[in-house]
């Protein structure tokens, strides 16, 4: 990757339906130049898909949650198969520090979510967790 292909996706990240024509001009090259840049990229995996983001008033009735998991012994990739299956986390990571993994959760209602944390206390592997509900997203 070379520092177009970074100014590429840069501008992708702000605008992931930005058109060829667009990223190419922004760019300062051809469209046939963007057009390659993206099919190696994506045939690399180095971009792995395009999606939407939604700014969280969007959907005001979920409540999000962040969880850090504290994985017994050598059990994280037991631990991070079990939370890969539960429908309520959006995201997963892997992290250094206090943490094992980070997962981020999503539920309808404080009750959904108390179940949810409930079902992820009984992995197992799983030695500690501490919730935090997302109150206000900034950027």
């Amino acid at each position: 990757m070379d520092e177009l292909d970074r100014q590429l996706i840069a501008l992708l990240r702000k605008d992931a339906r930005m058109n060829v024509a667009a990223l190419a001009a922004k760019l300062g090259v051809s469209r046939g130049t963007v057009t390659n840049r993206l099919r190696k990229l994506e045939d690399d995996q180095v971009i792995v898909g395009y999606t939407v983001r939604l700014k969280p008033e969007a959907e005001p009735n979920y409540i999000r949650a962040w969880m850090g998991v504290l994985v017994e012994g050598n059990q994280t990739r037991a631990v991070t198969a079990a939370l890969l299956g539960e429908p309520a986390v959006e995201s997963l990571h892997d992290t250094n520090g206090r943490w094992d993994l980070l997962a981020e959760l999503r539920a309808e209602s404080m009750a959904e979510l108390s179940k949810v944390l409930e079902r992820i206390r009984l992995i197992k592997g799983i030695a500690n967790t501490e919730t935090n509900i997302l109150l206000a997203t900034f950027r």
